[in-house]
């Protein structure tokens, strides 16, 4: 991975720690982003793996993650679609390896990629988004109680 990634650390979502998520780093000659996930039990369903819906808040995640590393944290994307395959279950407990690319950055739309898959290599989830570049939101200040 050839970016210091600094920016995720200091400004994590807060979504980030209900998926469990962990940026690994961010490969700019491939324009990829690397994440981990680990899948809790909130997460899934009475079949032992991730809700479909859920499923797709990791690719976003991981899609998202490519685009904010590919502009040094200035910029987020805001979808305007995302399409996805569902190909295996995530299940309870199992560690994510999640693959977001950035395909084409343009200044009014970002076509993007993510890949869900085993520590094994086996793809279980893929998608694409379409959307526009926005500028990256900030934490709001702390609420003093």
């Amino acid at each position: 991975m050839n970016r210091d990634n600094n920016w995720v650390l200091e400004h994590d979502s807060p979504h980030s720690e209900m998926l469990g998520s962990e940026f690994l780093g961010f490969d700019e000659e491939t324009a990829t982003g690397t994440m981990r996930f680990t899948v809790k039990r909130e997460m899934c369903t009475w079949r032992g793996g991730v809700q479909g819906g859920l499923v797709a808040g990791y690719l976003d995640d991981v899609m998202g993650y490519a685009y904010v590393a590919a502009t040094d944290g200035e910029q987020a994307p805001l979808n305007l679609e995302i399409s996805m395959q569902l190909l295996g279950l995530l299940p309870i407990g199992a560690t994510i390896i999640g693959k977001g690319r950035v395909v084409r950055g343009g200044r009014r739309v970002i076509f993007l990629e993510g890949e869900l898959q085993t520590e094994e290599g086996q793809v279980l989830a893929r998608a694409t988004s379409t959307a526009i570049p926005t500028q990256r939101p900030v934490a709001p200040p702390q609420e003093i109680t």
